[in-house]
């Protein structure tokens, strides 16, 4: 049920689908740990700026889940 409510959201709210996937690679790219914490940085700054579109926080927790399975 949680991924119904996510993929509604992202549908109606296509730029947040697309930062979120930019994240996501920027993480992935990381290869050091000054690079890692820019990406700390864009998941904040995200929480931050959808907060107020109210995104489902499995969003957040996935991007921090990310960061921590990253760890250099």
């Amino acid at each position: 049920m949680l991924t119904n409510q996510l993929n509604k959201v992202m549908l109606k709210h296509p730029h947040l689908t697309e930062t979120y996937n930019k994240i996501i690679l920027t993480i992935e790219s990381c290869e050091t740990k000054d690079q890692l914490e820019g990406a700390s940085r864009m998941v904040e700054n995200f929480k931050t700026l959808y907060k107020e579109v109210g995104y489902p926080k499995s969003l957040s927790y996935s991007l921090d889940r990310a960061i921590k399975r990253k760890k250099l």
